[in-house]
């Protein structure tokens, strides 16, 4: 027989997970919900929506590119609202 010894960071990881399982659906809309917000901030302008920040959101846009595409299809556009991005 061989003893497994359990070191604190296994409990630790242990006891997290008991707590974090039952609500991991929950926080994970909640990230994607902050996510769309965010996207919805960055591409505003693009979107025809005016933003006081956009200077500030300007240099993400490259960033953001990547996400564009499943961005768009979640929120239930078929095709990329803004001209210059032909992700479809």
């Amino acid at each position: 027989m061989t003893k497994k010894k359990f070191t604190w960071s296994q409990i630790a990881t242990g006891i997290r997970e008991f707590y974090y399982a039952p609500y991991r659906r929950t926080l994970m809309r909640a990230k994607r919900d902050e996510d769309d917000l965010f996207m919805v901030l960055v591409f505003s302008e693009s979107l025809g929506i005016p933003n006081p920040a956009s200077f500030y959101t300007l240099e993400l846009l490259p960033i953001m590119y990547e996400r564009f595409h499943e961005w768009h299809k979640r929120m239930g556009m078929q095709r990329s609202p803004l001209d210059h991005i032909g992700c479809c």
